[in-house]
């Protein structure tokens, strides 16, 4: 009977430690959906006739509350073929493109 308790209540005192990940993350969520919307507005305006078909990944790093940094790939299958990296202020909404 402890055993079934137990493993009827085991849930509940796991969910709340895990309802709190989108407040830990939330610069980096930000940070990634304003870089991949400005990301595929620039996508869709450049015409591009390769027919290979690229596809980004997105990585942000948070360097404080109000700052990331987003590293964007382009790969074709296993193959890199572009990075970019911005620089996001969250607060500002703001975007600025790390030159390499």
């Amino acid at each position: 009977m402890k055993n079934l308790l137990a493993l009827v209540l085991f849930p509940f005192l796991v969910i709340p430690f895990g309802a709190n990940a989108n407040d830990n993350f939330s610069v980096e969520i930000e940070a990634l959906t304003l870089v991949m919307e400005q990301y595929k507005e620039e996508t869709e305006s450049s015409v591009e006739l390769d027919m290979e078909n690229k596809k980004p990944s997105y990585m942000a790093l948070k360097q404080d509350e109000c700052n990331a940094t987003v590293e964007v790939t382009e790969k074709t299958g296993l193959e890199v073929v572009n990075t970019e990296s911005f620089y996001v202020n969250v607060c500002l909404k703001e975007i600025s493109k790390v030159i390499n």
